[in-house]
């Protein structure tokens, strides 16, 4: 699933090619990609109908574009899942594969959604233009500018559970995952399994700025594509991939010690560690 510097990634290319374009037309193809919008394609459309796009924001993994006015207006709350692209593409262009919804632009373009897996979806979101009430339980994340770092410590000293699990909880800190997750706690020398109640303060903060720095040396990549999936508004792959020092490296050597990367099953995924620089907590259960 794509993480926050995809989406980031993703909502900057909607920034640059969809703001300020009216919606001309809505086509819905799929009508599962509309799943979350209860009254159906027919009401989608014509809520969108000859609506202005005047900002891109995300929170977190959720992307939406403000309508008509930026701070009283409603929005259009879109989820990529697994598979979804945000695709700008001209009119004439060739349909991509998996094309769920189509957006016609006053410029003669299309904001196109496509989803192999139909995990994704997009909804309207009434009066969401700041933040839709759909997403208002997700925290916020490293790289917004709102982010409460102390507040993050405190409320994660109080939860009973793994670091990596904390990690991975939106409601908690938003847009890290599996990815992330491992990068940061490498280079933090943390093991996934360690308690959040046994995290020193000083620990807690090297965490958030790693998280941090990795999301953001992600962004500067185009975020991380392991297959053909995840892509930009313009097709385009990322490459931070290349870049990773723990995920999906099982059995390459670490980049500190030497000492071969180690795969564990972790909730239905996996979890890459140095088996010495990340040593597994005594009494760890997560």
């Amino acid at each position: 699933m794509p993480e926050l510097p995809e989406v980031e990634v993703v909502r900057r290319g909607l920034d640059a090619h969809v703001v300020g374009r009216v919606v001309v037309s809505v086509t819905v193809l799929e009508p599962r990609s509309l799943r979350r919008h209860e009254p159906g394609p027919d009401d989608f459309a014509a809520r969108l109908a000859d609506r202005r796009v005047v900002a891109a924001r995300r929170r977190g993994k959720y992307l939406w574009l403000a309508l008509d006015d930026e701070t009283a207006g409603d929005a259009v709350l879109c989820h990529l899942g697994m598979s979804g692209q945000m695709l700008i593409s001209d009119a004439e262009a060739p349909p991509p594969r998996h094309l769920r919804v189509v957006l016609g632009l006053d410029d003669g373009r299309e904001l196109r959604f496509a989803d192999q897996r139909i995990f994704g979806g997009m909804s309207f979101s009434e009066d969401g233009a700041v933040l839709p009430t759909e997403i208002a339980h997700i925290a916020r994340d490293p790289l917004d500018d709102a982010f409460d770092p102390a507040g993050f410590a405190a409320a994660l000293r109080r939860r009973r559970t793994g670091i990596k699990r904390a990690l991975l909880d939106q409601s908690l800190i938003s847009g890290v995952g599996n990815i992330y997750a491992d990068e940061a706690l490498w280079r933090s020398r943390l093991h996934y399994a360690r308690d959040t109640r046994n995290l020193r303060l000083r620990e807690i903060e090297t965490l958030v700025g790693h998280v941090t720095d990795v999301m953001d040396e992600a962004l500067e990549q185009g975020g991380t594509s392991f297959d053909a999936l995840y892509v930009n508004v313009n097709g385009q792959s990322g490459y931070f991939d290349r870049s990773l020092s723990a995920y999906g490296r099982e059995g390459e050597p670490c980049e500190r010690c030497g000492t071969p990367i180690r795969r564990d099953a972790f909730m239905n995924r996996s979890s890459y560690t140095c088996p010495r620089c990340q040593p597994r907590p005594r009494h760890g259960r997560w």
